[in-house]
């Protein structure tokens, strides 16, 4: 995408949805703004390169934390960790998004795209090898007997037994 892209979060974000926000140039929350990654609670792993680049941005502890419990991040904790630019009032987030949209298309287009690829160059490879990663373990999850045991215990509304492959 030869343009800078900015995302507006607010209300639930969550799993792929948070993934690719992530993978946004910035992201800007309103305070009502929930995350999390519950795709482990559900048998199966994040998937869509967004895990890779929350760990260049906030390290390794916090990516465990949330994809390994799936607790809610609110949009002032994403703040401190860098994972948003800014929180503003809900009522407040689509001006927001338009003003800032704004003032970066006031600056030299060329000059915009060179400072884009400067600064995807510091993270893409990362997040690229991330995603065909994923891709192979999420294969492997698919195809694990705990995976099939989860989905055969929801049906039967069962506790599962895991049996750890």
């Amino acid at each position: 995408m030869p343009s800078p892209i900015l995302v507006a979060m607010k209300g639930w974000v969550i799993g792929g949805s948070f993934e690719r926000a992530l993978l946004c140039d910035m992201r800007i929350a309103a305070e009502s703004t929930r995350m999390m990654l519950p795709e482990v609670k559900h048998g199966v792993i994040p998937d869509s390169g967004g895990t890779a680049r929350l760990f260049q941005m906030a390290g390794h502890g916090l990516v465990a934390d949330l994809a390994l419990t799936g607790r809610v991040m609110d949009a002032e904790e994403a703040l401190r960790h860098g994972i948003v630019s800014r929180v503003v009032a809900d009522d407040e987030l689509e001006a927001t998004c338009l003003e800032v949209a704004q003032e970066i298309a006031k600056a030299p287009a060329f000059t915009v795209k060179m400072f884009r690829r400067n600064l995807a160059l510091l993270a893409s490879d990362a997040v690229r090898e991330s995603i065909v990663d994923e891709a192979a373990t999420q294969s492997l999850v698919f195809a694990s007997d705990d995976y099939a045991e989860m989905k055969a215990a929801r049906e039967a509304g069962r506790d599962p037994k895991y049996r750890r492959r």
